[in-house]
């Protein structure tokens, strides 16, 4: 695995400490932060591959810096917790989180959890891409049916007629079929709102 930069955040010194030793053993950069502002704080400043947060950390939890720092940069998290609670574990079922570690924490359940963590995340993100990509062919795939409708009600030609005039002047303009659709589309709607005054 490439090295890493990792912000371990815990209150307890020692923990601290351990993170810093066995992930710098590893190859990894190690900040560390002992609070959940703190975290937050590294994340502007670090922008980490990985965090590696306990949940119960005063005032501002782990599992609440951990959001919030994903709200600056998409980052995947590791949770570590000495607690059993149901609550926590519900609220450990977001997205950015791919990995949840009960204390104490083992060198090789650590070392497993940070490369399923960023095995998980690589895969997150392309799920998340093909999703998106996916839900534009289908908006696009809307307006130029509906450009198509148009061309067919204005110049009174069939379905595949109206396909091809359409693909004939996006050839002809050097622009995408979407780009025509979109123009096709816009003027229907100025057409629709001349005929109804």
């Amino acid at each position: 695995m490439r090295a890493l930069n990792i912000i371990a955040a815990d209150d307890a010194g020692e923990i601290r400490e351990y993170y810093q030793a066995l992930l710098g053993k590893l190859g990894h950069q190690v900040a560390v932060a002992q609070s959940g502002e703190q975290l937050v704080e590294l994340c502007r400043v670090v922008q980490p591959d990985l965090i590696i947060t306990d949940i119960k950390m005063g005032e501002k939890d782990g599992l609440a810096a951990a959001e919030e720092a994903n709200k600056i940069r998409e980052v995947p998290v590791v949770l570590v917790s000495g607690y059993h609670e149901e609550e926590l574990q519900r609220r450990a079922l977001q997205d950015h989180v791919m990995a949840y570690l009960l204390k104490p924490v083992k060198e090789p359940d650590l070392v497993n959890a940070v490369n399923l963590a960023m095995l998980r995340f690589e895969h997150y993100r392309v799920l998340r891409k093909e999703s998106a990509d996916l839900k534009q062919v289908l908006e696009e795939r809307k307006v130029i049916e509906r450009a198509k409708g148009a061309v067919m009600r204005r110049l009174k030609v069939d379905e595949a007629e109206a396909f091809t005039r359409m693909r004939k002047l996006a050839s002809t303009t050097n622009a995408k079929l979407i780009q025509v659709a979109r123009k096709i589309v816009a003027s229907e709607n100025v057409f629709a709102g001349v005929e109804g005054h």
